[in-house]
């Protein structure tokens, strides 16, 4: 067979054919009367075996040693092969992120283009100071695409940085909020925890609050954390279990105390929170740091429910806890209805 016809038969190129005999990885066993390459079918079956192998990546000397030694076993190469595949997979999906977030950012122009991408350079930094400063310093009316936050937030672990990255998308309005409620129930509870803390930042609404409201059934007491103490600033009484069980836990306990007053200026719900707060200080199991606690926490509750409690506290069997009652009941009677402090003589 001629070197048209194998090239035909083969799809591989006459000049590759060529190049293959070249150095001699496929050379042809016959000549024709007139001198042109003769393949035989050993010499066109070593064609489709060198093409088989080019598909997996290995380069032509690679191939050669593959044909002509017996000792060249393919185990680690392969592995080698695997690898170096996994390498270039990784960076080709690197590559389309970054078309993605530059996409999404409808840029007019180039520079606004180079303005991403340099953004996107900075947000990679080992510096924590340089991402947090990419972030705070961008110039005004440079729009910065909530993707790319969205992507640095999740993957953020300096607490710093996250909370400049959580406060520009959150100036990106309600941006974002998809992506973020897409991971809130990821299998890696840091992203979880940066996710509804994200959430917690961004501007209130419906969709947001739903995100929130679902991430206080969370295994992860961080995340029902977070979004109790957003909910709770909102005014969603769905929060107030979560957040009297911080207070009773003291985790956040003083943030959960003043979600827990914002609540209890609806009546209902504060009466709720204040017999719930009661109930927990009565708990066997409740040591005088943790009743101390919930006594400061009554003190942030409107209504007569709590005040009653508090009160009650004055006489309390715990010598620490009836200081604590009786200097916050002593402020109570310092304050006019209106709840203004009065004029000390």
């Amino acid at each position: 067979m001629l070197i048209g016809d194998v090239a035909r038969h083969s799809g591989v190129s006459t000049r590759m054919l060529r190049h293959y005999d070249a150095i001699g990885l496929v050379q042809p066993t016959g000549r024709t009367v007139g001198g042109y390459r003769e393949y035989s079918a050993d010499d066109v079956r070593r064609v489709f075996h060198v093409e088989s192998l080019r598909s997996l990546g290995l380069s032509l000397k690679q191939i050669g040693r593959a044909l002509e030694d017996p000792a060249f076993t393919p185990s680690a190469l392969v592995g080698e092969l695997i690898q170096w595949t996994e390498d270039r997979l990784a960076r080709e999906q690197e590559l389309l992120e970054r078309l993605r977030v530059i996409d999404a950012s409808a840029p007019t122009g180039w520079q606004d283009v180079l303005h991403v991408v340099a953004l996107m350079r900075e947000l990679a930094s080992a510096s924590p100071a340089r991402r947090q400063q990419a972030v705070l310093t961008r110039p005004e009316g440079v729009p910065v695409p909530a993707e790319l936050l969205v992507g640095a937030i999740l993957a953020e672990s300096d607490p710093h940085v996250a909370g400049a990255l959580r406060w520009a998308l959150a100036r990106a309005g309600g941006e974002g909020l998809a992506a973020l409620a897409a991971v809130a129930h990821s299998e890696n509870v840091d992203i979880r925890r940066r996710a509804v803390l994200a959430i917690a930042a961004m501007p209130a609404g419906p969709e947001a609050s739903a995100v929130l409201a679902d991430a206080l059934g969370d295994p992860d007491p961080m995340v029902r954390g977070h979004a109790a103490l957003a909910l709770g600033g909102q005014g969603v009484a769905a929060a107030w279990p979560t957040l009297v069980g911080m207070v009773v836990e003291g985790r956040n306990d003083v943030d959960a105390a003043e979600a827990l007053g914002t609540l209890s200026k609806t009546p209902e719900c504060g009466a709720r929170i204040a017999t719930a707060l009661a109930d927990e200080l009565a708990a066997p199991t409740a040591d005088s740091k943790t009743r101390i606690r919930l006594t400061q926490a009554l003190f942030e509750l409107e209504g007569t429910t709590a005040r009653e409690i508090l009160r009650r506290l004055v006489h309390d069997p715990d010598g620490a806890v009836v200081l604590v009652a009786s200097a916050l009941v002593g402020v109570l009677d310092g304050r006019t209805d209106d709840g203004q402090e009065q004029e000390l003589p």
